[in-house]
């Protein structure tokens, strides 16, 4: 369970470069042992808002704390934050054990808790086996790192991040070198050192599943604004606007009519839906997850339409089908396989369909909500 306590802070953050408007007036809190993602498509301004955070550039206007300590001008070597980037960033020309130990070399005896220099030298030791341990790179210290691989070089990357023992990691898209298989490996042992640790990672990716398997909360950016923030479920099954709804997972996204309470139509059929708080006859967007449209037989399908092709996707079938009337290409997952050329029926239970006032993603106003209990 992540605590209810606030490390980081955001307020008004904005980053021009020349005219070039990069972020708008960004609000954002990060708790104490939180992993957060910040996900949107490149260009978004994620990682300009993780340099800010790191202190590898200043906001153009606004203002980030740090337990209410105002960092504006704290360097990044001063700051209780450490960072893997998305190259790694290592030394060649030292070996696995001094590329961890790196850091702490620099530091004082006393900055390591330690009265001596004899000590210094055991405490690093210490230290090193123990981040050496956590990757699981025991028996690589002598290694060069040359002679690794682009899985194990990013865990020799998080190791000399992690041995200097900060507050808060951040992580510039760490694991897009890498192929799919050690991705999605790496992607459920960061989330078990993060865990280990007690420390709050800050990640940054634009891959939607990888922020979904990680996270206790998502920040979704796109324009370098803030389109909504919440735990992974939330994010999925309740999205803000068109833009979130149709960047995190498949949605089949429509033109809508709000007819009243729970009340809405589209595609010239009236559904019965659990969303309030409309006006009447409000133009709205629908969206329905391709998984959530049930196939059934013609004649008792809500909607009706025609199979038009049909993709195995290893654990469903993706199907796309040409709605009757308005001609609306649904997506469709399911276990079930129709051939293409097929007539068949489509329902769709009323908690099932999301409904989201008509409006661009600029004028989004997110509310930072708390992870769920299961986060």
């Amino acid at each position: 369970m992540v605590q209810d306590m606030r490390l980081i802070e955001l307020k008004g953050v904005c980053k021009n470069f020349g005219d070039t408007h990069v972020l708008h007036d960004v609000d954002l809190y990060i708790r104490k042992c939180e992993f957060i993602t910040l996900l949107g498509p490149s260009g978004c301004g994620k990682t300009t808002l993780l340099r800010i955070i790191g202190g590898f550039e200043m906001p153009s206007s606004g203002e980030v704390l740090f337990e209410g300590s105002d960092l504006t001008g704290i360097p990044p070597y001063k700051r209780r934050i450490n960072t893997v980037f998305q190259k790694y960033a290592l030394f060649n020309h030292l070996n696995v054990y001094d590329n961890i130990a790196f850091g702490l070399n620099l530091k004082t005896p006393e900055q390591l808790g330690v009265g001596s220099k004899k000590e210094k030298k055991a405490e690093i030791d210490r230290r090193v086996r123990r981040m050496l341990k956590l990757v699981k790179m025991e028996g690589y210290e002598k290694r060069s790192i040359d002679a690794l691989s682009g899985g194990q070089q990013q865990r020799i990357a998080i190791a000399r991040a992690l041995v200097n023992e900060p507050e808060v990691l951040l992580l510039d898209e760490p694991l897009g070198a890498l192929d799919l298989k050690l991705r999605k490996e790496m992607q459920l042992e960061l989330k078990s050192m993060q865990q280990q640790l007690g420390i709050t990672f800050i990640y940054v990716t634009h891959d939607q599943e990888e922020a979904l398997t990680m996270s206790d909360t998502i920040a979704v950016i796109n324009g370098g604004r803030i389109q909504q923030i919440g735990d992974p479920k939330r994010i999925y099954d309740e999205p803000n606007n068109a833009f979130v709804a149709d960047f995190i997972g498949e949605s089949n996204i429509l033109d809508g009519v709000m007819l009243e309470d729970d009340l809405v139509k589209f595609c010239d059929t009236e559904f019965q839906c659990v969303d309030e708080g409309f006006g009447t006859n409000e133009p709205v967007d629908v969206v329905v997850r391709p998984e959530d449209v049930m196939l059934v037989g013609e004649d008792v399908g809500m909607l009706t339409g025609t199979v038009q092709s049909v993709i195995f996707k290893g654990v469903h079938y993706e199907m796309m089908i040409c709605g009757d009337g308005n001609g609306f290409n649904w997506k469709v997952h399911s276990t079930t396989m129709q051939p293409a050329g097929s007539r068949v029926g489509m329902t769709i239970v009323p908690y099932n369909i999301h409904i989201m006032h008509k409006a661009t993603t600029a004028d989004a106003v997110p509310v930072q909500q708390k992870p769920s209990k299961e986060a």
